[in-house]
C-alpha cells in the first residue's frame, strides 16, 4: 500500500481518481480549495482521505500534503477555455504558479514522481489529425498556454532535478460527477442536464465541430500506469489520454435524444473563441510506454454518464 497525494481531489477529474485510488487499498491525501471542487464530491469519502483544504499556490499546505507520499497527481487546475479568456491572470496565477509551487513541494519532499494533467488545447486549431504528441504546440487561448507552461516545467524539472515527471494530455474527458450548470460546464453534462429538464441544449457553433471524447475512467487507468512506468520513459514528456475516436457535437445530441428517449431541439449559438474545430488523438506513445488502451468508449461510458445524472441531478 502507497500514499498518494491527489491535488484538486474534490473536482471531477480529481474525486473519481480518489476513488480509483481508495478502491486499490492505497492512502489518499486529497488537497483542495473548493474554488471549483465540490465538498459533495467527497462526502461518502471524507473518513477513508486526509483532506488538506487550502490553495495548490499555499506552499506550506502542499508541503504538509505531499509529506510521505510516493507520487503526486496534479490535477488541480482552472479549467475552461472561456474562464481563461475571461479572465487570463487568475488561470495564469493557478494553472502556472500553482504547477512550480507542487513541483518544489514534491522536490524538498522526495517524492519520487509526479504526473500532470496537461491538456489537448495545447494542439490548437492545427489542420493535422490525427493530433501526436511530436506536433509543435500551437494555443489559442490563455488556458492552453497555461496548460503547456506547465508541460514546460515538467520537462525542466525532470532534466534538472532528476525528477520523474509526465504529462498526460487529457482530451475532453466526461463522466459522474463533471459539473452541468454555470457558463463553464463541459458539453456532455450541459446537453444531458438540459435535456433532463425538457430544455434545449446550447450548441457553439454549427455543431458539426469534433471531439475525441474521453470516459473518465480511461483517465483513472492512465494516471495509474503513469505512476507506475519505469523510471526512463518519464521525463516530462507529453503523452495523448483519449480513445481515438471523433465525435460531433450534433452526433452527441442524436444519441442523446435515442438514449433518453427524447426528441429535444438545440439552439445554437456562435462560436466561441478559443474553441477549436476539431481534435482526434493519436494514442500510440500512451500505449507504447504505458501500455494504455481505453477501458470504455463512447457509447458505453455516455450510457453509464446518463446514468449518474439521471440519479444524481433528481
Amino acid at each position: 500500500m502507497s500514499k498518494y497525494l491527489v491535488t484538486g481531489g474534490a473536482g471531477f477529474i480529481g474525486c473519481n481518481l480518489v476513488r480509483f485510488l481508495l478502491t486499490r487499498g492505497h492512502e489518499v491525501v486529497v488537497l483542495d480549495n473548493f474554488a471549483t471542487g465540490k465538498r459533495e464530491n467527497l462526502a461518502d469519502l471524507i473518513d477513508d482521505i486526509d483532506l488538506v483544504t487550502a490553495d495548490v499556490r499555499d506552499r506550506p499546505a502542499v508541503d504538509r500534503a505531499v509529506d510521505g507520499c510516493a507520487a503526486v497527481f496534479h490535477e488541480a487546475a482552472l479549467g475552461s477555455v472561456p474562464r481563461s479568456v475571461a479572465d487570463p491572470v487568475t488561470s495564469h496565477e493557478v494553472n502556472v504558479n500553482g504547477t512550480i509551487v507542487v513541483l518544489e513541494a514534491a522536490r524538498a519532499a522526495d517524492v519520487r514522481r509526479v504526473i500532470f494533467a496537461a491538456s489537448s488545447s495545447a494542439y490548437g486549431d492545427q489542420r493535422e489529425s490525427p493530433k501526436h504528441e511530436g506536433m509543435v504546440p500551437r494555443p489559442i487561448s490563455p488556458y492552453a498556454a497555461s496548460k503547456l507552461a506547465g508541460e514546460a516545467y515538467m520537462q525542466g524539472y525532470a532534466a534538472v532535478y532528476g525528477m520523474e515527471t509526465l504529462s498526460l494530455r487529457y482530451f475532453n474527458v466526461f463522466g459522474p460527477y463533471q459539473d452541468p450548470q454555470g457558463p463553464y460546464a463541459a458539453v456532455i453534462p450541459a446537453f444531458i442536464s438540459r435535456m433532463l429538464r425538457g430544455e434545449p441544449p446550447t450548441v457553439y457553433g454549427d455543431g458539426e465541430q469534433s471531439r475525441d471524447f474521453c470516459y473518465v475512467d480511461n483517465v483513472c487507468e492512465a494516471n495509474w500506469l503513469a505512476a507506475n512506468a519505469p523510471g526512463e520513459v518519464c521525463d516530462g514528456r507529453p503523452v495523448n489520454i483519449a480513445c481515438q475516436a471523433s465525435t460531433t457535437l450534433n452526433a452527441i445530441l442524436e444519441r442523446l435524444r435515442a438514449l433518453l428517449d427524447m426528441d429535444v431541439g438545440a439552439r445554437y449559438a456562435d462560436a466561441r473563441p478559443g474553441d477549436v474545430r476539431h481534435s482526434l488523438a493519436d494514442i500510440s506513445r500512451a500505449h507504447g510506454i504505458l501500455g494504455y488502451a481505453p477501458v470504455a468508449y463512447f457509447d458505453e461510458g455516455l450510457t453509464k454518464a446518463i446514468d449518474w445524472y439521471c440519479e444524481n441531478l433528481a
